[in-house]
């Protein structure tokens, strides 16, 4: 298990979590992985991804510890990431595009002109039929993943700047500034409304009907989708917080959060003590000033993303049937331009992560 946090100073840190040593972090590596502040963070069971203000995407191979090599399409900062199973990745920027990359290859599928102004956040339904997208141009758009395609376009009346399906995929959430917008998918109409004090910096379900809620303060909040009403808020961080993660492992649920404090907590929740605070499982210093935060799970060892179940049960039936995802990748594929082809080629990279923290600080302040 790895926490992977990128911050301002363009590094991405790796630290090994430890559960079976009382929840012990350790230093794994760090690496000066862009030319600007780091603005995103997606893993899969083998790859970690970022995105930056320099307008690349990194690869990272966890398996291998190595660096895998860049992407290229975009002309903006990357603002979203997210993988599909294990084959597919999609990517938002500030050029308006989401692109769809094939895993296996690297290879961008499709490129999408999503939105006039900024792509702010996108995010993929449990199924892979669909995806929805929030931009600067104060639209909401769904995505036929099948045909690659709009699906339908929803005018909002500010610019939202996150948007997440619910693990069951049954809702879904917009967060424009400090409110959180609940809608239902059979109606796509809004059936609740959470307000809070600070503008919404992370969002994250922990169960179909519970959101963690952070803002631009030190506060985590638990609230439920039904009633909208706050059930339990902690101060977890001396700073703002900047992302929220969370998995289920062996029946536990944990919740990670970075903040521009520098540090990078674990918190263990129960759900059967919702209105509870969490415990602290492990903490440590960065000593940077985060901005986005994953956790890289060894799929070998028996560990589960939560917000990823039905995404991962959806890809244990890819042999079986023909896949939502394997017939987007020809429909995808056939609509690629030469233009296109020629700039999705990756640049080839092999520099090593395994360099321990203590190693890497004289090459990180050379470089600063």
């Amino acid at each position: 298990m790895e926490l992977v946090a990128g911050c301002y100073e363009q590094v991405l840190f790796g630290f090994a979590a430890r559960p079976a040593e009382s929840w012990t972090i350790v230093p794994d590596f760090t690496h000066h992985a862009h030319s600007a502040s780091l603005s995103a963070v997606s893993v899969n069971n083998r790859y970690v991804v970022t995105g930056s203000r320099d307008e690349t995407i990194q690869i990272y191979d966890m398996k291998k510890k190595i660096e895998h090599g860049a992407l290229l399409q975009h002309n903006g900062t990357i603002t979203c990431l997210e993988f599909y199973g294990t084959a597919h990745l999609l990517s938002g920027a500030e050029d308006g595009l989401i692109c769809i990359w094939n895993t296996k290859r690297w290879e961008c599928l499709k490129s999408i002109r999503a939105h006039k102004g900024h792509v702010t956040s996108l995010s993929i339904h449990p199924s892979g039929k669909l995806a929805l997208s929030v931009g600067t141009d104060k639209t909401l758009r769904t995505w036929n993943l099948v045909e690659g395609r709009s699906a339908f376009i929803k005018n909002l009346k500010q610019n939202a700047h996150i948007i997440k399906w619910s693990p069951d995929g049954e809702r879904y959430v917009t967060v424009i500034t400090n409110k959180v917008d609940i809608y239902k998918l059979d109606t796509a109409s809004i059936i609740g409304t959470i307000t809070t004090e600070k503008r919404i910096s992370s969002l994250r379900f922990i169960t179909d009907s519970i959101l963690a809620i952070a803002g631009d303060d030190e506060i985590i909040r638990f609230y439920s989708c039904d009633s909208q009403k706050c059930l339990c808020e902690f101060k977890a961080h001396e700073n703002r917080i900047k992302d929220i993660y969370s998995f289920e492992r062996e029946g536990q649920h944990v919740i990670v959060t970075a903040s521009s404090d520098g540090y990078i907590k674990m918190w263990n929740l129960d759900l059967n003590k919702i209105k509870d605070v969490p415990s602290l499982l492990g903490e440590v210093n960065t000593k940077a000033r985060l901005t986005c935060l994953a956790v890289w799970l060894d799929q070998a060892s028996e560990t589960k993303e939560n917000s990823d179940k039905a995404a991962t049960s959806s890809q244990a039936n890819e042999d079986k049937k023909s896949s939502i995802v394997r017939k987007s990748k020809v429909c995808w594929t056939d609509n690629i331009d030469k233009a296109e082809k020629r700039k999705q080629k990756i640049t080839p990279e092999k520099q090593t992560l395994e360099a321990p923290l203590q190693k890497k600080k004289k090459k990180q302040n050379s470089s600063a």
